[in-house]
């Protein structure tokens, strides 16, 4: 089965309040919680052709919000006043901002992996292997906690958990003197500095995995493990045994990988079936996989099942922002291996929203139908929904610590204005969404669920536009001497099955393509089982429609 992931920001999914302010605090924006994410919601979203759903910042993290005998966290490490998820403060625990009751927050997240099991959703959560919190605590397994044992003077050492600096000289961060840390460390993005710039990863301390990234010596053999190897192990273990059925891997280039090797292997004696995505950079100067040239290869040899495709999300969206050309994207098609062990997405957590008016060219939530139409559709690798995106929200105006920036912001509390309309009360009938709305969500359920037959599952893919740019008919516009600007097309199929599909997708945010013939090669024919047509005619392809056509059937 094609993995197709709806990542759900709890903290803001569930959040009825239409009145937030800027860098408000719980009481005055609300919050999301588990219990909002009741049986009717996840049957839609499994409706809507999701296999998994990416619970995204469940665990415990540093928050200016204080409860009784959990005080709030010093501002000078928050970004945000909810802060940010991925500064983890317990591993083993879940934020409280998520529970109704407090006390019983373990219990309520537990109840809600039960429901998505019902409706038949496995459960993702995010593991964050590279740092932690600076205010990391764990009060659920306080005798695990990280730093218990370290030997505080050394740099890098194979029994530290943390890279420490001189103890002689105090530790600022942006906002002042930080005298809660002892000794200074680290910060989760690799600054070797005891006064980090607002541009830092400040609010974290990297984790040690016997790798000293300033030198690049590793110490990973010997009769003892890195200290970090087993203590992440027990987190993996604790949360598999919570009923979590896989994890997204935060930044897991910047981790060894020969860890990941390790560790996903003890996962999968646990749980044969575990999912692991990869959220990983080739690019990124961080990477630390000893062939640095090639994490892909590197993660997909240690276990990963996938791994973002960073690259055709940046070569899609220069369509609509640097010049780039439908005929730019054929380079994904002749690395197979990639193409179908990639999960492509159009929105995350930490990109900005295709229907923001200051991205993408400003052209709306309907260019989110042919980008799809494409990253989805064109290997057999994972795709990944954030919830909002199928509704086609903005993200307008600024929402606290990140500005106006064209994204949902992770670091505060806030909620999904067009994500409201469906969620509706907690209703989930989606009755305050526009006509447009409605068949833009319907259109991403047709196409999710398309996705899972023969062809696109587990066959392969031929490009079309190369053969065809010297056809005249081919979507070429006025003043264009070579077709493939905003048309793109490509077949999927598969042997097994003899099913096979035509893609066919009009990138162009506003113009209309008459005429449109659609030329196969005899190499494409042939590929097809000597498919009989030479060619396919269409009348018109409408701004950002995607059209979807089986060729053949499943004998």
């Amino acid at each position: 089965m094609k993995a197709t992931t709806y990542q759900l920001f709890v903290r803001h999914f569930g959040n009825l309040n239409t009145t937030c302010t800027d860098g408000g605090d719980i009481e005055r924006n609300g919050c999301g919680k588990f219990v909002d994410i009741n049986t009717k919601a996840l049957a839609e979203i499994k409706k809507l052709g999701f296999t998994q759903i990416w619970l995204t910042g469940v665990l415990e993290h540093a928050s200016g919000t204080a409860y009784p005998d959990r005080p709030a966290d010093s501002d000078l490490i928050l970004k945000g006043l909810a802060g940010s998820p991925y500064a983890v403060k317990d591993y083993y625990d879940v934020s409280p901002d998520l529970a109704v009751c407090v006390d019983n927050r373990l219990d309520e997240f537990k109840e809600l992996v039960q429901r998505c099991h019902d409706v038949g959703l496995k459960v993702l959560i995010d593991f964050i292997p590279n740092h932690v919190s600076r205010a990391y605590d764990s009060d659920v397994y306080p005798e695990r906690n990280f730093g218990r044992n370290d030997d505080v003077n050394l740099f890098c050492d194979k029994g530290n958990h943390f890279y420490y600096l001189d103890l002689a000289h105090p530790l600022y961060l942006p906002g002042g003197r930080y005298s809660s840390e002892g000794p200074p460390r680290v910060t989760g993005n690799n600054a070797v500095t005891h006064s980090p710039t607002v541009n830092e990863w400040y609010e974290t301390v990297k984790l040690n995995y016997g790798y000293d990234f300033t030198s690049g010596v590793s110490d990973f053999g010997g009769d003892k493990r890195p200290a970090t190897w087993d203590e992440m192990d027990l987190v993996l273990a604790y949360w598999q045994e919570m009923g979590v059925d896989g994890f997204r891997c935060d930044m897991a280039h910047m981790v060894p990988s020969e860890f990941w090797k390790w560790a996903v292997g003890r996962a999968r004696e646990r749980d044969s079936g575990v999912y692991f995505l990869a959220e990983a950079y080739p690019a990124d100067p961080m990477r630390v996989t000893p062939r640095r040239s090639d994490v892909f290869k590197e993660l997909i040899d240690a276990g990963f099942n996938e791994m973002y495709d960073s690259k055709s999300y940046d070569l899609i969206k220069g369509l609509y922002e640097s010049g780039k050309w439908a005929n730019d994207l054929d380079d994904f098609i002749f690395d197979t291996e990639r193409l179908h062990s990639m999960t492509r997405y159009v929105e995350n957590h930490d990109e900005v929203r295709i229907a923001s008016p200051h991205h993408w060219g400003g052209h709306g939530a309907n260019i989110g139908m042919p980008v799809s139409g494409f990253l989805f559709g064109i290997g057999c690798g994972g795709c990944l929904v954030y919830n909002g995106q199928e509704v086609g929200e903005r993200a307008l105006g600024s929402q606290g610590y990140s500005g106006d920036d064209g994204r949902t912001s992770i670091f505060d509390y806030t909620a999904v204005p067009e994500l409201q309309k469906w969620v509706s009360g907690h209703s989930y009938d989606g009755s305050g969404l526009s006509d447009e709305q409605r068949e833009l969500r319907e259109w991403y359920g047709r196409w999710l669920n398309v996705l899972q037959e023969p062809a696109f599952r587990e066959g392969e893919t031929y490009g079309l536009n190369s053969f065809n740019n010297d056809n005249p008919h081919y979507g070429r516009l006025a003043g264009e001497n070579v077709s493939g600007h905003w048309l793109y097309g490509f077949l999927r199929y598969d042997k097994k099955s003899r099913q096979a599909y035509l893609v066919v997708i009009n990138f162009h945010p506003t113009e209309t393509m008459h005429n449109v013939d659609i030329w196969f090669s005899k190499n494409a024919r042939r590929w097809m089982g000597d498919y009989e047509y030479e060619s396919m005619e269409l009348d018109r392809l409408k701004p950002c429609e995607v059209m979807i056509y089986c060729m053949r059937k499943v004998i």
